[in-house]
């Protein structure tokens, strides 16, 4: 069995007038207050997991449908959160949303929070006699590499459960929550084990029904970007693209932008530009004539690593799909 998405918690609710800590110092006498540590002041958690699926989704609607409320009422529990906190975390434009620097602060660190609760409650619950391992990677590489691979995992280790965890937020592999991250980057990774899967490098890939052979074609089109959460000069951009390729940058030129790298090759397959992509993940686009690159050069990318935890040893089910994601490499280039 696969799994790749999440579902949302269900939470209890206290009854009105008494806290969770009285109800648990009540249930326990009155010296277990004396062993706990100072309760938590945190927001209600209503509005946490109404800004998280925001921020994640870039839409208050969308949100609203995941969490099953009305738009007006996530809007509501976000203003709640802003108040709370004494700071604004999305810029509200008509139709858009976007996170302020104290949004994207706070985003990926609930986020991975609630990732974790996700993996954990799953672990309980998932029936007994069968082993799980639980892959975490990028929104992208889950999407357009993990994928379409899983199903020869099934072929190979019927017995063998796969949860694939998709965030671009890098998780904490002490936790246990996570067996294999496959990290992009240059590494190294301190408190992990980690070995080198593949490097990467990025191509212009376009719809092949759009009139563009040459570099002279490029100005008919928009230039597809996505936005990389770290600025770095290293960063695989149009803009270094341009500087390789030893042709004018043309700040005219039409540009159509996305957070997410798999929407970025979305929009390419559906003709909207020219896209600067990883090879490794448009490589079954390309296959599939979906997508072709129509001229050169290649910039390098970052290098893909297989994580684990440094201070234990892989089981025999982990071992497993570490060797068949080694397997896998090859499908890549």
């Amino acid at each position: 069995m696969i799994r790749i998405h999440r579902y949302p918690l269900a939470l209890h609710r206290e009854p009105r007038g008494i806290s969770r800590q009285t109800m648990i110092n009540h249930s326990m006498g009155d010296n277990f207050s004396s062993m706990t540590s100072p309760a938590r002041r945190l927001p209600p958690m209503s509005a946490l997991r109404a800004f998280e699926a925001a921020a994640r989704h870039g839409s208050f609607k969308q949100a609203a449908a995941e969490l099953a409320v009305t738009p007006t009422a996530v809007s509501h529990r976000i203003r709640a959160l802003e108040d709370y906190l004494g700071l604004r975390l999305f810029d509200r434009q008509v139709r858009q949303v976007s996170l302020t620097p104290a949004g994207l602060q706070l985003y990926p660190v609930l986020q991975q929070g609630f990732d974790m609760f996700d993996v954990a409650i799953r672990r309980l619950v998932a029936p007994a006699g069968r082993e799980r391992v639980t892959i975490s990677a990028t929104n992208a590489f889950v999407a357009k590499w993990l994928v379409p691979r899983v199903a020869s995992f099934r072929a190979e280790h019927p017995d063998i459960d796969l949860q694939l965890h998709a965030s671009d937020a890098v998780v904490d592999l002490a936790s246990h929550a996570f067996d294999v991250a496959i990290r992009y980057g240059k590494g190294p990774y301190p408190g992990s084990r980690s070995e080198v899967l593949f490097a990467d490098a990025y191509i212009p890939v376009i719809n092949p029904m759009l009139p563009v052979r040459s570099h002279a074609d490029m100005a008919a089109s928009p230039l597809i970007h996505f936005d990389w959460q770290k600025a770095s000069p290293d960063n695989p951009t149009w803009t270094r693209w341009h500087a390789e390729a030893g042709i004018e940058w043309r700040a005219t030129q039409a540009e159509l932008r996305y957070s997410d790298e798999s929407h970025a090759i979305q929009a390419a397959v559906a003709g909207q530009g020219i896209a600067l992509l990883s090879q490794a993940l448009v490589a079954d686009e390309i296959a599939a004539g979906r997508l072709m690159q129509p001229f050169g050069p290649e910039v390098s990318g970052y290098t893909y690593h297989l994580v684990t935890r440094a201070k234990s040893h892989p089981g025999a089910a982990v071992t497993a799909v570490m060797d068949w994601l080694r397997h896998q490499v090859p499908m890549a280039r």
